[in-house]
């Protein structure tokens, strides 16, 4: 019992010296990093063809590159340990003697197979051929005799009739791959026409077959977590897209209620100082009554007097002055506050009540008429247009004027006299947009033509595509900076800011202030457009275009031309080779400027606008064979 107990706490370490890849006892069992052990050749055989996304099999923990693997010294002496006391009936005839003693051990915990001569004692070996096992005494014969020199000897077997085939009683020799069953030499008649080899030739290729089909399992296994690691990068990146998405909306509101506010004051502070101008008043007429009544309560008091006079001659002299003295009758004049200042303060609160509400009706209608399963976008503000390529001459419509109108009225200051110089001011309003040539600006653009590329990218900005606005037919890789068509639609799920009608795609970037700069790499021949615009832009419909409004700037490549485009204006462009176009926005200096990049960078063309709104970059593809790579 004594020597029993090692050996069964042996046998029971053998699960925990198994190779989780090929199932079997270590063999020359190595470590990875992240602790774990295989044996070397399954590990070099799953590793095998990979250049890049080394894993381990058991834990999935991946390496930047292929790890060095060291060979586990305590775990081979473990596994040599519980392998000798296993025994191998293999080893050559010289330490017969220790095997069959190790042969004799390896079952310790079930009763050992009976030599079948003398029923007595342990077998050694059991013979294939005489399909009997036989102890060291009686297995003699097939070692010294020449006549047993062909007999097929194996380590004792407790039941050979599993082995023999159930139709002849004969050992099991070949197997047929047709019928996948191990069959006899006799069987060999009936199975002239299927696949059949020697039992252990099938054996080996069943082995090679599953290794292979073990390292494809393996492969899958490791690209489901890698897909798997991919969709949870792309839902980082989602949370992280709405989370800037909701700070910029934040911002933006917090504009608005600052705005607001700020009105409120506004009009609330004229009213007060109307209500002091006529408080003031008021104050004054009554200090004024206030004197006028104490004179009458004197001269009252005066006759009184004089009415209790005694004296004729005394009474006479007072009553001829007191007639004398007659005192004015009190006169209360008319003060009321200023009703152009009350009404146009109310008038003001009341237009941007009302373009608040037009605006969100704008919405809802836009909504209730869109298609079912048709994205509807945030509410914007109305367009000056009444088609595409073509501006109004004439009237607004009526919702466009009236919205106008109050917007206008919006920005109206509370009192009278300064929405009178406002009114005068709002002819010259459109020339915002494209405001006159002055030498400063002038100087300062040219200042930035002469700087050189490495000049340029200090102001450079990295910038990324934004998934939510991309058509449904543009494709976006490498880690969201390349562009590219595809013939069928992507499937992105409908987003209000995604474009419906042209194939567009945004920056998630913008730029409200300060200088910023960055390159796009296009194709010879593409058919493309590269431009900024505002976030207000339209998502639908034919203004939604690059260039056709006044929301965006831009030029593009069509047919072997270049051309800009801003608020539906083409202008041709003499044409350049380059495939590198760089771009530079100055938000304060109010212009954006498009160059061909290279040992020396030439202008292609250049806006000059009162940016009013953050901007965003803006790209447009047309064909199949047009690709964008931002650099």
């Amino acid at each position: 019992m004594a020597t029993l107990e090692p050996e069964l706490r042996l046998a029971g370490l053998e699960e925990e010296l198994t190779c989780c890849i090929c199932l079997c006892l270590f063999s020359s069992p190595v470590t990875v990093p992240c602790g774990h052990n295989f044996c070397a050749a399954c590990l070099e055989l799953t590793w095998a063809g990979l250049s890049e996304g080394f894993s381990c099999p058991q834990c999935r923990t991946t390496f930047a590159g292929r790890p060095k693997l060291h060979k586990n010294t305590v775990l081979c002496r473990v596994v040599e340990q519980l392998q000798g006391r296993a025994g191998n009936g293999d080893e050559e005839q010289e330490e017969q003697e220790e095997e069959d003693g190790g042969a004799a051990g390896c079952e310790a915990e079930e009763p050992p197979v009976l030599c079948d001569s003398c029923r007595e004692a342990p077998a050694v070996q059991t013979c294939l051929t005489c399909t009997a096992s036989f102890c060291h005494e009686h297995l003699r014969p097939h070692r010294d005799s020449p006549a047993f020199r062909d007999h097929q000897l194996c380590p004792p077997l407790r039941d050979l009739q599993y082995r023999k085939c159930p139709s002849h009683n004969r050992l099991f020799e070949f197997f047929c791959s047709n019928h996948g069953t191990c069959i006899c030499s006799l069987c060999l008649l009936g199975h002239k026409m299927c696949n059949t080899s020697p039992l252990e030739q099938a054996k080996a290729n069943a082995q090679v077959m599953l290794k292979k089909k073990l390292m494809e399992l393996n492969n899958q296994c490791e690209r489901a977590a890698r897909a798997m690691t991919t969709v949870k990068t792309n839902q980082s990146q989602s949370a992280e897209t709405a989370s800037r998405k909701k700070d910029l909306i934040r911002s933006e509101f917090s504009e608005i209620r600052a705005i607001i506010e700020e009105k409120e004051n506004e009009v609330l502070k004229a009213i007060a100082d109307e209500e002091k101008r006529v408080w003031n008043k008021f104050d004054y007429i009554c200090g004024v009554l206030g004197n006028k009544k104490n004179e009458i309560q004197s001269l009252r008091d005066q006759v009184e007097m004089a009415l209790t006079e005694s004296d004729d001659v005394l009474f006479m002299k007072r009553a001829v002055a007191l007639q004398r003295t007659s005192p004015k009758e009190a006169f209360v004049p008319t003060v009321e506050m200023d009703q152009n200042v009350m009404n146009s303060t109310y008038k003001f609160a009341l237009n941007l009540k009302e373009a608040l509400k037009l605006t969100e009706a704008q919405y809802k209608e836009r909504k209730a008429e869109a298609k079912p399963g048709k994205p509807v976008g945030p509410p914007v503000a109305p367009t000056n247009k009444t088609s595409a390529g073509k501006k109004p001459h004439g009237a607004r419509a009526p919702s466009q004027e009236r919205f106008h109108k109050e917007k206008s009225l919006s920005h109206a200051p509370a009192t009278p006299q300064v929405e009178a110089d406002t009114k005068e001011k709002k002819k010259p309003a459109k020339a915002a947009t494209k405001p006159a040539a002055n030498p400063a600006a002038k100087e300062l653009i040219d200042s930035f033509l002469k700087k050189s590329r490495v000049e340029l990218l200090q102001y450079g900005a990295k910038i990324t595509l934004d998934y939510n606005t991309a058509h449904n037919n543009v494709m976006l890789s490498d880690n969201y900076t390349r562009i590219s068509v595809s013939d069928t639609p992507v499937g992105h799920k409908d987003h209000p800011q995604r474009f419906t009608e042209f194939r567009q795609v945004l920056g998630f970037q913008c730029f409200k202030r300060g200088i910023h700069y960055w390159e796009v790499e296009l194709q010879q021949n593409s058919f493309c457009g590269i431009g900024v615009c505002y976030g207000s832009m339209a998502r639908h419909g034919p203004e939604s275009r690059l260039g056709r409004n006044g929301s965006s700037w831009c030029i593009e490549w069509l047919n072997n031309k270049i051309s800009s485009w801003h608020d539906d204006v083409e202008k041709c462009l003499p044409n350049t080779k380059a495939t590198r176009i760089g771009v530079l926005l100055h938000c304060d200096g109010g212009f954006v400027i498009f160059m061909a990049v290279g040992e020396k960078h030439n202008l292609i063309y250049k806006f000059k606008a009162q940016f009013t709104e953050a901007l965003y970059p803006a790209f447009w593809l047309f064909s199949n064979g047009s690709v964008l790579s931002l650099c």
